[in-house]
Parts: structure tokens; C-alpha cells; sequence
């Protein structure tokens, strides 16, 4: 394997999660790269939302680790704090709603 094959391969890993996948609360911090703390204030802020009862059960459907990542993107990128991330998260929900209305056709 050449060195540019190598450098290719690091950059392209990923992992792909579907929807159907249940993730515990250390597997999405591992996902995302940071520590279990910070998962614990998202779900607080009321940015994810578990499955599973008290925190050491926990339960994560794949589209809560998208949000996740996504809130980490936020707060990386934009330096928004956790609350500035629930309100990003809430209007980007909302722009996709009315997205998704726009493409509906009418049913008359």
C-alpha cells in the first residue's frame, strides 16, 4: 500500500448507523469523540433524547447520534454553547418540516 493509499484510507474510515441501530450513551460519545459528560448536558439541554429509562440505561436511536454529531459540528464550528445549539438544532427541525411541506403535492 503506498503512502497516498494509506493517507486516503484515514481520512475516508467511518461508521455507517441506521436508523433501526441502538447506541448506548458511551458509544455515542465514542462516535462523537468526546467524553460521556458532555452527551449527559445534551440530553439535559434537551438537544438528543434517550431511550431506556435513567441515565445508565440509556438508549440512542441512530437519528439521535445524527444529532449529536451535529451538535458537535455547531459547537465546534460556530463556538455556539449548548444552548445556542438547542435553538440552531430546533430551527434547522423547522426549515426541514417546511422543506418537506414544499415538496408534498396538494390532493385535490
Amino acid at each position: 500500500m503506498s503512502r497516498k493509499d494509506r493517507e486516503y484510507e484515514a481520512v475516508l474510515s467511518g461508521v455507517i448507523v441506521e436508523e433501526q441501530s441502538a447506541l448506548t450513551l458511551i458509544e455515542v460519545s465514542r462516535a462523537c469523540a468526546v467524553e460521556v459528560e458532555w452527551v449527559v448536558e445534551l440530553v439535559h439541554e434537551g438537544v438528543i433524547e434517550p431511550g431506556g429509562g435513567q441515565q445508565p440505561d440509556w438508549i440512542f436511536p441512530g437519528r439521535q447520534l445524527r444529532r449529536a454529531l451535529t451538535a458537535r459540528r455547531l459547537q465546534q464550528d460556530l463556538g455556539l454553547n449548548l444552548a445556542g445549539v438547542a435553538l440552531a438544532l430546533q430551527l434547522l427541525d423547522e426549515i426541514a418540516e417546511l422543506r418537506q411541506r414544499l415538496e408534498v403535492p396538494d390532493s385535490k
